[in-house]
């Protein structure tokens, strides 16, 4: 909001050009980010269209706008759903939904209004760019269109996997994963904001010492209290200081213990045959574009939605803990998951065979062939095109 009058003043100074000069270029409209669409207001007033694209999954698009229509429609206190388990029939998932996978961002006083204010802004876009793909989401993506006239385009998968500065930077990780046989190391990363408490990190360390399969692990430090519930995570300067005592020395032939990860490289090296992933819809995208199962272990934000969608709705992930919540926003003890829920799911994503495996496969293919000339989203893309100009 405080870059507004800076954003007017150019496009302002583009649409005035536009009309002075002869065969100058036209300001056609804005793509918006999700969270910006205060800004279709300003174009509404330079008479130009409006999109936004829209980063999550088109299931979780659903999800927002059932949630608007619940509170501004129906008249239901979304607030009074905190800790309740009820299920709820919700257009763009084929299954009931738990209100205990309802992100926390929704269920508290202080952040509702807001989600609230933003969902009502995308329902005043032109039109609506979601980084998914038909092949993926088709049940989605078609009740959003029934449910709505507001014309939403899978363009997706959106990926930067222009990754060669990380990989020289952690060329050790590399250099270790080639030494590994093709899909045998179940890699574990929780995104940019996932870390755990000293016991949670040992019932993971006992997880894969039982499970006995090769693992690369990204062990991340949670950020001291006094930095607030938004601080980020960093690596630890000795991560033996919160391993279980001998683990190290006693999985040195299997596995490595990193901090930061290059996630792209490594998803996409032949070695990595599993991922114990926090379900963002980036790293969700990731993971299918390489042709990795995950483990589905959600932490934060929707996630837990995500989870449920790979899992119960489209069967390209095994469950760790579904409803696991730690997003800084829950005052309650924090749960700890045990050592042998982990290794179940371990041992469930590494499955040579499993069906999961094999639907990852071909939703690989599927992803690509969606960019591809003629595929699913290159053809919506060229249709938003030609609706724009």
């Amino acid at each position: 909001q405080t870059h507004g009058p800076l954003v007017k003043q150019a496009a302002t100074n583009i649409v005035q050009y536009s009309t002075s000069v002869l065969d100058s270029p036209r300001l056609a409209g804005f793509v918006l980010d999700m969270f910006l669409t205060p800004f279709i207001d300003l174009g509404n007033e330079l008479s130009v269209p409006s999109y936004v694209f829209y980063t999550s999954g088109a299931a979780f698009l659903g999800f927002q706008f059932y949630i608007l229509d619940l509170h501004d429609e129906q008249n239901v206190n979304i607030l009074e759903l905190e800790d309740s388990d009820t299920e709820f029939t919700i257009p763009s998932y084929l299954n009931p939904v738990s209100s205990n996978l309802f992100p926390s961002v929704m269920l508290k006083p202080e952040s509702l209004p807001m989600v609230i204010t933003l969902t009502r802004g995308l329902r005043k876009a032109k039109g609506i760019m979601i980084n998914t793909f038909w092949e993926l989401e088709s049940h989605a993506i078609s009740s959003l269109s029934d449910a709505s006239a507001l014309p939403v385009y899978p363009v997706g998968p959106l990926l930067n996997l222009e990754s060669e500065s990380e990989v020289h930077q952690s060329s050790d990780i590399m250099k270790w994963l080639d030494e590994q046989p093709p899909s045998s190391v179940v890699f574990l990363c929780f995104g940019s904001w996932g870390s755990f408490n000293g016991d949670q990190v040992k019932e993971i360390a006992f997880a894969l010492e039982q499970s006995g399969h090769r693992f690369l692990w990204s062990l991340r430090q949670p950020p001291h209290p006094s930095k607030g519930p938004r601080a980020s995570p960093t690596d630890y300067d000795d991560a033996s200081e919160v391993l279980p005592e001998g683990f190290l020395d006693r999985t040195r032939g299997i596995g490595k213990i990193i901090g930061w990860a290059p996630q792209v490289a490594i998803l996409g090296h032949p070695a990595t045959g599993g991922f114990v992933s926090h379900c963002g819809w980036n790293s969700t995208l990731e993971s299918i574009w390489f042709g990795v199962p995950i483990a589905a272990w959600p932490v934060y934000a929707e996630q837990q939605l995500n989870a449920f969608e790979l899992v119960m709705e489209l069967g390209l992930a095994v469950e760790i803990k579904m409803d696991y919540k730690r997003d800084g926003m829950d005052s309650g003890e924090i749960e700890i998951v045990s050592a042998k829920t982990i290794e179940k799911g371990i041992r469930s994503v590494m499955e040579e065979g499993s069906d999961v495996r094999k639907r990852v496969k071909e939703m690989s293919e599927k992803s690509r062939k969606a960019l591809m000339n003629a595929g699913s989203s290159h053809s919506t893309l060229r249709g938003l095109v030609d609706d724009v100009m």
